[in-house]
Order: C-alpha cells, then structure tokens, then sequence
C-alpha cells in the first residue's frame, strides 16, 4: 500500500524559507519504482507541477515558477523526498501535496497537465502561506 506524507508546511513572510517533507512507504525512493512529485494547488487554479522526478533516469524537473529558488533532497534511510523552498512569494501559497505514479516517466511529463491527472497516489497536502 503506497503512502505519502507530507509535513513542513506553515505562515511564513515573503522571502523567508521552509522546507518540505514527502515521506514515503510502500514503495522505494531510491529505486525509481514509481516517478515522484510535489505539487502544489492554489485556490481557483489548477495542480501545477513543482518538482517531479523520473522513475526512467532519475532527472529532476522543477516548474518554471520555482526553478532557481526551490531544490530538492532525499533520505534514502528514511524514504524521504523533501523540497527546499527560498525566497518564498505570495504567490507559492498553496496546498502543496505528493503524489506517485508506476511505471516509467521522464521528469518533465509527470510534471505536465497529463502527468498530474495519471498520478497514481496522492498525498493528503500541507499548507503554505506566505504573507505579510
């Protein structure tokens, strides 16, 4: 039974900092046994994709509205993905969630309108806010 849980989520200001956990069972990180992403739903727009990461090669693909600001880590003894975030906007507000899909993605699709509706599992979200 696959299982993502997010944590880290909070009220924070512009330009401030935080830091995500996805942690994982039911399946293993390290082994690109299913492709992997964050992604992130603001009220009224639709799942974008944050971070995903290719059960093919392994590649990591961030959205264009993060890249440079947000990266990315894993714990392979803990099974854990997280997702560094800096310099925080208005505009990252949202819940931010998991999600895992079997089989074998490249990075950027898993990422795409496509990708997100073939997500296999679901995590149940963390909120963040960034205002001041």
């Amino acid at each position: 039974q696959v299982r993502l849980v997010e944590s880290g989520g909070g009220l924070v200001q512009p330009g401030d900092s935080l830091r995500l956990s996805c942690a994982i069972s039911g399946f293993t990180l390290s082994l690109y046994e299913y492709a992997i992403g964050c992604f992130r739903e603001a009220p009224g727009m639709e799942r974008e994709g944050v971070l995903c990461i290719s059960s093919r090669d392994g590649g990591i693909y961030f959205g264009e509205s993060v890249r440079g600001r947000f990266t990315s880590s894993t714990d392979n003894a803990k099974n854990t993905l997280y997702l560094q975030m800096d310099n925080l906007k208005t505009e990252d507000t949202a819940v931010y969630c998991c999600g895992a899909t079997k089989g074998l993605y490249y990075s950027h699709y898993i990422c795409s309108s496509d990708g997100i509706a073939g997500v296999h599992y679901w995590g149940k979200g963390t909120l963040v806010t960034v205002s001041s």
